[in-house]
């Protein structure tokens, strides 16, 4: 211990003397019942650290619970380092891979030695959830070590995590960061929880042929999530799964031997092909379909910087190629006169919500259009807050289709009144399938939230700090107006691409660094700067102008 600091409590706003070297779990104790939670990490001065991190000199400290955002990262990490251990001792000479987050948990599969996928048995499912409860009952110590990652290599290498090692070959840091667990190495990009007993509400649960990993759910406290069936949103996953596979470019560590090697435009190349045959099947699909008398209308939605609008416009190339001629018109026109407009809980307008839009009125041109009929359509003036009155006329002709694209489009609500075999829906997101390694995914969110921020400061000259300020705002509206009608999609698009973030990372560093460290928003930028500091760059002249990637960070051959 060394002298004695102040540190500043968020929690009970009171400054509190310590002695240097007392960490955050310390704090905790000294606030006893005051503080009416069990923490499970704490904000060191707006940064996610552990509840032992060592405090030397005065700090703001917060102390947050497992269902705060921080505090469930670090919940279900924790709980992937269990699963390690529990699939190490159930299933010897097994391989864990956690793919992906879908279906409110992450889906999970073992591997046997020559590296085939094992289909996991109800009695595996049940041996695994057993051992998964003894070790959160034996209150075991996640405890955190640092060495030279020539070290840390050779730990890893022994215990068979071969992306782990080539992860740390490629990035080539000085030391690394590890965990142990009852002897048991692995690594994980933030903090854990200080010791198994934290982490006593969760689940395993069949999931095609691997698991889903469960932890608490936050609208029901204490009860572990329930999965939600999403067979497209799977399949979509992995089609991209498999193609990583094909390229021998699964992990983060791939890519960067991949970059290092000189194949960075091959990849580019076969990402964007991939992007065209998808579009290419989808436009197959739309044109079989036109030729039976239906869907007149598509509709594309997405969330947030999923890249629905380059979607829109390559889908109509391919929707000319099968003679098709596409008709666009934008939802935001038939936005309601602002006074109008819905509230949210803050009083402020949600142009998000559904009731936003004139539905009547759209429905009724819907209806008109697909009858062959001229319809004049309206026009929104953002300016002034209602329609403006100019004269924009359309008519559908026998080889035309509507294409439309906005955020309610898989919404059953937006064309209440037109037959469901007139619509062609298509789901649009960046659903990321490059892992960092076995044991740590890519968040979809991430991935679209890099692009964000990018594109923001680009078009609309906004500072890192203010997107991320706003993003937590934009999950809310699509957790309540997009991912609840994933499933109604006729097709699913993947946008993401397999080098984007290689790409991204020379125009996001900048600004994510420039997010200060007094803002609470700085543990975001941190976390994400961290992220991105295990990429190599990909130099963004390589990428094509007609690549989804430029609707981000500009010169595209589309105009926007």
């Amino acid at each position: 211990m060394g002298k004695e600091i102040e540190i500043y409590c968020l929690n009970t706003g009171e400054r509190i003397n310590m002695e240097g070297g007392s960490t955050p779990g310390d704090l905790a104790k000294i606030l006893g019942d005051r503080l009416p939670f069990r923490p499970i990490c704490a904000y060191v001065n707006n940064k996610t650290e552990n509840l032992d991190f060592p405090l030397f000199s005065p700090k703001h400290v917060e102390l947050l619970d497992y269902m705060s955002r921080a505090g469930l990262d670090v919940y279900i990490r924790s709980l992937c380092m269990m699963t390690y251990k529990g699939v190490r001792e159930c299933f010897p000479g097994m391989r864990l891979r956690i793919e992906l987050s879908i279906s409110r948990g992450h889906y999970c599969r073992l591997y046997d030695e020559a590296g085939r996928m094992v289909d996991v048995s109800a009695e595996m499912l049940e041996a695994l959830r057993h051992k998964l409860r003894e070790i959160a009952q034996a209150d075991i110590p996640f405890e955190r070590k640092e060495r030279p990652t020539s070290e840390v290599i050779e730990i890893f290498r022994r215990q068979g995590l071969e992306d782990k090692v080539k992860l740390l070959d490629t990035v080539r840091d000085l030391y690394t960061t590890y965990y142990l667990l009852d002897g048991l190495a692995d690594s994980y990009y933030g903090p854990l929880a200080p010791s198994t007993g934290y982490i006593s509400i969760f689940n395993v649960e069949s999931y095609e042929n691997g698991f889903l990993l469960l932890g608490p759910d936050p609208a029901a406290p204490g009860e572990p999530m329930k999965p939600l069936a999403q067979p497209r949103l799977y399949k979509a996953f992995t089609d991209y799964l498999d193609f990583n596979r094909v390229i021998k470019v699964s992990s983060v560590g791939d890519l960067n031997q991949a970059i290092a090697n000189r194949h960075t435009a091959d990849l580019i190349n076969v990402a964007e092909a991939m992007h065209e045959k998808f579009l290419g099947r989808i436009s197959d699909d739309i044109a079989r379909r036109r030729e039976k008398g239906e869907a007149g209308i598509v509709l594309l939605a997405g969330p947030s910087s999923s890249g629905k609008t380059t979607t829109c416009k390559r889908l109509a190339i391919q929707l000319m190629t099968n003679c098709i001629v596409p008709k666009m018109i934008s939802l935001d026109d038939y936005f309601v006169d602002r006074e109008k407009t819905p509230r949210d809980e803050s009083g402020d307008y949600d142009y998000e919500h559904l009731h936003a839009l004139d539905l009547e009125r759209f429905n009724l041109d819907l209806q008109a259009l697909l009858r062959g009929e001229e319809v004049n359509l309206p026009t929104y003036s953002f300016e002034n807050g209602r329609r403006s009155d100019i004269v924009k006329p359309l008519r559908l002709e026998a080889n035309d289709v509507l294409l439309i694209e906005g955020i309610h489009g898989l919404n059953p609500e937006l064309t209440s009144s037109i037959s469901p075999s007139n619509i062609y829906k298509v789901y649009v997101s960046a659903l990321t399938t490059l892992r960092i390694d076995d044991h740590n995914w890519i968040s979809t969110s991430d991935n679209r939230l890099l692009r964000r921020i990018v594109r923001d400061y680009k078009y609309r000259h906004t500072s890192a700090l203010d997107t991320l300020r706003r993003w937590p705002s934009v999950r809310r509206g699509e957790e309540k107006w997009i991912f609840p009608f994933q499933e109604n999609a006729d097709a699913m698009f993947n946008s993401s691409l397999l080098f984007e973030i290689g790409v991204m990372k020379a125009y996001a560093e900048p600004l994510l660094r420039d997010v200060p460290h007094s803002a609470r928003e700085y543990a975001q930028a941190y976390r994400l700067l961290r992220f991105l500091h295990y990429f190599e760059t990909v130099p963004a002249e390589q990428v094509p102008p007609t690549s989804l990637l430029r609707e981000f960070l500009g010169g595209s051959s589309f105009k926007y």
